[in-house]
C-alpha cells in the first residue's frame, strides 16, 4: 500500500486543494453574517459583502468631502512608497553586510555578533525612539521596516554565502582573481536570487511595521485609515481594506517569485 508521504494530488485537484480553505472561510463568514444580520440589519461587526464592495467602490472612486482626493489610492501610494523604500534600503544593506561578514573572516569577526544581537531586540520596541529620534514623518516609518527586516536579510546572505562550494573560491584565486572580482564575478551571482527569497520571506514583517508605524503616527496610509475608522466599527471599510493589503502582499510576492524564475532560471531548476 503506498503511504500517505509519497503521494501527491492529481494536477485537476491542486487547484480545487488549494482554493478549498478560502471557500470554506467564505462560506463561514456569509453564513455567520446572514444569521446576525437576520437578527439586527444595523449589525456593524459582520457586514454583507455586498456592503463591503459598496463601500469600497465608494473610497475608489467617490473623491473625499474634505481633501477631494481619492482615498484608497492616496493610502496606497502612501504605503507601497513607506513599503518601496524600507524594503530596498533593507535589501540593499542585506546584501552588502551578508557578502561581506559571509566572505571576509574579518568582517565576520567584527560585525557578525553585532547583527546577531540587533536581530535579536523587538523591531516595535524601537518604534518610540525612532519617532523621537527621527521626527513622526517618514524617515521614521521607513527606518523602522529598515531596523525591522534587514538583520534577517543579512543572517539570510550570510549564510548562503557560507555555504558556496569551497571549490569554487579557491579555483577563482587560482585563475588570479582578487577579493573585488570574487564578489563581483562569483558571489554575487549566486546570493541574488537568494537575496529575492529572502526579501519574499521578509515582507510580511515588513507590512506588520508599515501598519504599525502607520497606526501610530500618520494622516494618509493603509495603516493609518484603518486604524482611524476603527473608533467608529466600520468593518464595511476595515475588512476591505486588510483584503487589498493581502492582495498587494500577495501581488509583491509573486512579482519577486516572477523575477526569479526569468532571471535567475537555474535557480529554480537547482532547488527542484
Amino acid at each position: 500500500m503506498k503511504r500517505l508521504i509519497n503521494q501527491a494530488p492529481a494536477a485537476p485537484w491542486r487547484l480545487a486543494l488549494g482554493l478549498l480553505p478560502f471557500v470554506l472561510v467564505l462560506l463561514v463568514y456569509l453564513s455567520v453574517s446572514a444569521n446576525r444580520l437576520a437578527e439586527n440589519p444595523d449589525d456593524p461587526l459582520l457586514p454583507s459583502i455586498a456592503a463591503m464592495a459598496d463601500t469600497f467602490a465608494d473610497v475608489a472612486t467617490e473623491p473625499n468631502r474634505r481633501t477631494g482626493e481619492l482615498t484608497l489610492w492616496v493610502d496606497t501610494s502612501a504605503s507601497l512608497i513607506r513599503l518601496g523604500l524600507g524594503v530596498g534600503i533593507a535589501m540593499a544593506i542585506g546584501l552588502v553586510v551578508g557578502v561581506l561578514t559571509g566572505l571576509i573572516p574579518y568582517a565576520n569577526r567584527t560585525f557578525s555578533p553585532f547583527v546577531s544581537v540587533l536581530s535579536m531586540i523587538p523591531p516595535l520596541a524601537v518604534l518610540p525612539i525612532l519617532f523621537i529620534a527621527l521626527g513622526v514623518g517618514e524617515v521614521a516609518k521607513v527606518a523602522l521596516i529598515v531596523f525591522g527586516i534587514a538583520p534577517f536579510i543579512m543572517r539570510d546572505i550570510q549564510q548562503r554565502v557560507e555555504e558556496l562550494p569551497r571549490e569554487l573560491l579557491v579555483k577563482a584565486q587560482t585563475l588570479g582573481a582578487n577579493t573585488w572580482q570574487i564578489i563581483l564575478r562569483l558571489v554575487l551571482p549566486q546570493v541574488m536570487p537568494r537575496l529575492l527569497d529572502a526579501t519574499r520571506l521578509a515582507l510580511g514583517s515588513a507590512w506588520l511595521f508599515l501598519i504599525a508605524s502607520e497606526a501610530i503616527a500618520a494622516t494618509e496610509g493603509l495603516g493609518y485609515r484603518i486604524f482611524l475608522v476603527r473608533r467608529y466599527l466600520d468593518m464595511e471599510l476595515i475588512l476591505p481594506y486588510v483584503m487589498w493589503i493581502t492582495l498587494l502582499a500577495f501581488l509583491a510576492d509573486a512579482i519577486l517569485r516572477l523575477i526569479v524564475r526569468v532571471v535567475f532560471p537555474w535557480y529554480r531548476a537547482r532547488r527542484s
